[in-house]
């Protein structure tokens, strides 16, 4: 299965450290958010990637190509364990890149991977700023939803009512524990209309299809094409609340505490970083 990642947002909830780059680059304690998102991919037993980008999004490519001035200098000054760690991002996964050539919206910039697609049953998407942790990957764990059911999938979990707005959320008909049918999809609902508290986390296993609902699809929420809107007219799709955490860094609150607590668990600094924070707070009192 092949997996698409779109990062062609402009990132604007973080300017102004997003104005010269992407935000799906911000590190998450030591690495960058997108290097979380792919790795996921790879443990999920996926080897091609799409990577939807966007004008200022070079850095993403970057990322995960060779660099051999650096590689040459790491290795001259014996730095052998950072040599690895730089070396093995350009050998994880084959990765390619399109362009959304406008801001149209997340339906539209998964309709960009129609060609690399071309010939596939279904297609993993994880989105490039939000990070799954979890025992077997949550990609994973949508394929295999999948491959029972042979229907498309997404991942969800149950979010606080005051956060209802921010999120796709579904009309869930239970079928078994975590499992649901979609009845209905409504993207970013005020609360009094949300029809609940269930909301879609930034990973899908989508049938080939989509193609053709996201053509058919008018522009909706900000005047964009949203890949809800299209979803909502599939035959069939399941919502899984899968076994783990999502981390949604879409803002800077949310992206500074996912920094910290991953932070926390590195058993290197941890001690240090705790006795920190308590010393902070100890002094704001």
């Amino acid at each position: 299965m092949k997996a698409v990642i779109p990062a062609a947002g402009l990132g604007t909830r973080f300017l102004p450290v997003t104005k010269a780059q992407p935000k799906e680059m911000l590190p998450v304690y030591d690495k960058p958010t997108i290097q979380y998102v792919v790795e996921e991919a790879v443990a999920s037993n996926i080897d091609d990637i799409l990577i939807i980008t966007g004008k200022g999004k070079r850095s993403i490519e970057d990322h995960f190509d060779k660099s051999f001035e650096l590689e040459y200098f790491l290795e001259k000054n014996g730095k052998h364990k950072l040599l690895k760690e730089v070396e093995s991002l350009s050998e994880l996964v084959d990765i390619y890149y399109v362009r959304q050539k406008e801001q149209k919206g997340l339906g539209d910039a998964i309709y960009c991977a129609k060609k690399h697609i071309d010939g596939e049953d279904a297609f993993a998407v994880l989105l490039g700023d939000t990070i799954t942790t979890s025992d077997t990957p949550c990609t994973r764990q949508l394929i295999d939803i999948y491959e029972e059911y042979d229907s498309s999938v997404i991942a969800v979990e149950k979010v606080p009512k005051e956060k209802v707005e921010r999120y796709g959320v579904i009309k869930p008909k239970p079928l078994k524990e975590n499992l649901y049918i979609v009845e209905d999809l409504i993207e970013k609902p005020p609360l009094n209309e949300a029809p609940s508290n269930i909301a879609i986390t930034g990973r899908y296993i989508l049938k080939s299809d989509i193609f053709d609902h996201i053509e058919d699809t008018p522009p909706g929420v900000g005047g964009e094409i949203q890949l809800t809107d299209a979803m909502k007219s599939l035959d069939k799709l399941y919502a899984y609340i899968f076994n783990g955490k999502t981390y949604d860094i879409g803002n800077k609150l949310d992206w500074l505490k996912t920094s910290i607590e991953f932070a926390l668990k590195d058993e290197t600094i941890s001690k240090e970083l705790t006795d920190y924070i308590k010393e902070l707070i100890s002094e704001g009192q």
